[in-house]
């Protein structure tokens, strides 16, 4: 799970997400994944545990790609007029996770 590139502290998806959906055109940012990626990395997000700042590059990319795909299977996972994220993402992301290395487990 990612972790703050400065104290180390575990983040929350949903509220790094959060952060980004200021951005003008958001709606349309979250429907393109090389748009999001590429505005992921270079975004400047704030640690809501020590409050510095950092890029996006400087956590996983991987995690970052599922988190959008999260955000777009599951209508209604953002409130778009309150700027809110629905859904448990880091719950989801240990999910699928565990998901993934029960399948490499079963098939391999």
């Amino acid at each position: 799970m990612a972790k703050c590139p400065l104290c180390g502290t575990a983040l929350d998806w949903g509220e790094l997400i959060e952060q980004m959906l200021v951005l003008e055109d958001a709606e349309g940012l979250f429907k393109d994944r090389e748009r999001f990626m590429a505005t992921f990395e270079s975004f400047v997000f704030r640690c809501p545990h020590c409050g510095e700042e950092f890029y996006g590059k400087n956590l996983p990319a991987r995690e970052a790609e599922k988190v959008f795909e999260l955000l777009n299977e599951f209508k209604g996972s953002i409130d778009w007029e309150n700027r809110k994220v629905r859904l448990r993402l880091n719950s989801l992301l240990a999910l699928d996770t565990m998901l993934e290395n029960w399948d490499r487990k079963v098939k391999g």
